[in-house]
C-alpha cells in the first residue's frame, strides 16, 4: 500500500522504508504451524527447543537492523542500499522464504489430518470439532503459496516492485476472504477442550491398565463385541451427544486402547461411525413407529444423540445410502435395510 501510494518514490520516505523488513517470510511459516497446533490443543504453548523455529526470522531482523545502522550511522556513505533495491525482494530471500512457507504449511496440514484421525477414533461428535475454520485457513494458505509459485514463474524479476501489481491484488483478495471467514466463524466451546479431555482420559487409572494392553485374542474379541453391543443397546449410551471412547471404556471396565481395538477390528469402523450407526438405527426405528408425524426429523436426531442437522444428514446418507426423507416417502421397512450387526 505504501509503495503504490508513492512513498517509495519520494525522498525521505524512500530511504526509511527500504530499511524496514515488511516481508517476514521466515516467520510466517512457523507462526502458521504454531497457530494450527494451538487451535487443536488449547494447552499448547511455545516452549523449549520449539523457539528455534523462530531463529531464522530473528536473524533476518538482526540482518535488517545491521544494514540500517551501518548505512545510516557507521559508514560515510550508503553501501548496502547503493543499488536502490529493497532487500526484501532479493532472490535468495524470496526463494528461501518460499521454501520455508512450503515446509511449514506441509507440517501444518499433516498435523491437521493427524488430529482429525484422532478425534474420529475418540469422539462420537467428531464432525462438530473437525475445525472447518482450520481447514479453510490452511486451504487459503495453500492458495497463497500457489500464487507465489505462479508469480515466481510469470514474473521472476522480484526486484521490480511495480510489476507485481497483479500478485498483490490476488494476495489481497485471498487475505480479505480469510479475514472474513475467520471473523464470522464460531467454534463450539466443547471442541476447545478436546485434547485436554483426551489427555486426561489417557492418564486416568483403569482397573485393567496393568494388563499392558495386550491384543485381544480372537475368542475374546467376539465376546467383547457382544458385550459392547449389549451395553450400547440396553443402556442406549449413543443418546449421549458428548459420548467419548473414554466413557465407553469406563462402562466396560476396559482401557481406551482395548475398546478402540474392539471397534476397529470387530466392527471394521472407527468409534465415531460406530456410535453414529447406533443413532441412525434408533432414528430408523422411530420412523418405523411413525414418530416423525409427532416430532420433526431434527428433534428425533437430537433425541438420539446427534448435535446438528448437517452431521445427522451426512451420517445418515453415509450409512444407508439415502436421505431420511427417502425412508419416509417410500415407507422403507426397517427389515428391508441390511443392518451391519
Amino acid at each position: 500500500m505504501l509503495g503504490y501510494a508513492g512513498w517509495y518514490g519520494e525522498d525521505g520516505y524512500r530511504e526509511l522504508l527500504f530499511y524496514l523488513p515488511f516481508q517476514q517470510l521466515f516467520l510466517i511459516g512457523p507462526v502458521v504451524y504454531f497457530y494450527t497446533r494451538s487451535l487443536a490443543d488449547d494447552h499448547y504453548r511455545l516452549r523449549g527447543r520449539e523457539r528455534l523455529h523462530l531463529l531464522p526470522g530473528g536473524l533476518y531482523l538482526l540482518y535488517s537492523l545491521f544494514i540500517f545502522v551501518a548505512d545510516y550511522f557507521i559508514l560515510d556513505q550508503v553501501y548496502f542500499y547503493a543499488d536502490g533495491q529493497d532487500k526484501d525482494f532479493d532472490l535468495w530471500y524470496q526463494v528461501s522464504g518460499f521454501l520455508s512457507l512450503l515446509i511449514y504449511l506441509g507440517l501444518s496440514i499433516q498435523y491437521y489430518f493427524r488430529y482429525k484421525r484422532s478425534i474420529f477414533e475418540e469422539l462420537s461428535y467428531a464432525d462438530e470439532v473437525v475445525y472447518r475454520w482450520l481447514l479453510h485457513f490452511l486451504s487459503a494458505m495453500v492458495l497463497l503459496l500457489g500464487l507465489r509459485a505462479l508469480f515466481f514463474v510469470i514474473n521472476p524479476e522480484w526486484g521490480e516492485f511495480g510489476r507485481k501489481f497483479w500478485y498483490y491484488l490476488c494476495f489481497s483478495i485471498v487475505i480479505y476472504f480469510l479475514s472474513i471467514q475467520g471473523y464470522t466463524h464460531t467454534i463450539r466451546q466443547r471442541s476447545l477442550g478436546y485434547f485436554r479431555y483426551w489427555k486426561q482420559a489417557q492418564n486416568t487409572p483403569n482397573p485393567l491398565s496393568e494388563s499392558k494392553d495386550q491384543d485381544l485374542l480372537p475368542r475374546h474379541l467376539e465376546a467383547e463385541k457382544n458385550r459392547l453391543l449389549q451395553l450400547m443397546q440396553q443402556e442406549q449410551l449413543y443418546r449421549n451427544p458428548g459420548l467419548t471412547l473414554a466413557d465407553l471404556a469406563a462402562a466396560l471396565s476396559l482401557t481406551t486402547k482395548q475398546v478402540s481395538m474392539i471397534v476397529n477390528q470387530g466392527f471394521q469402523m472407527n468409534f465415531n461411525d460406530f456410535v453414529n450407526l447406533h443413532r441412525i438405527y434408533a432414528v430408523l426405528d422411530a420412523l418405523q413407529k411413525k414418530e416423525h408425524e409427532e416430532k420433526t426429523l431434527l428433534a428425533l436426531a437430537f433425541e438420539y444423540g446427534f448435535n446438528s442437522k448437517s452431521t445427522f444428514n451426512r451420517a445418515f446418507k453415509k450409512q444407508t445410502g439415502h436421505t431420511p426423507n427417502y425412508f419416509i416417502e417410500n415407507e422403507v421397512s426397517n427389515r428391508d435395510l441390511k443392518r451391519k450387526w
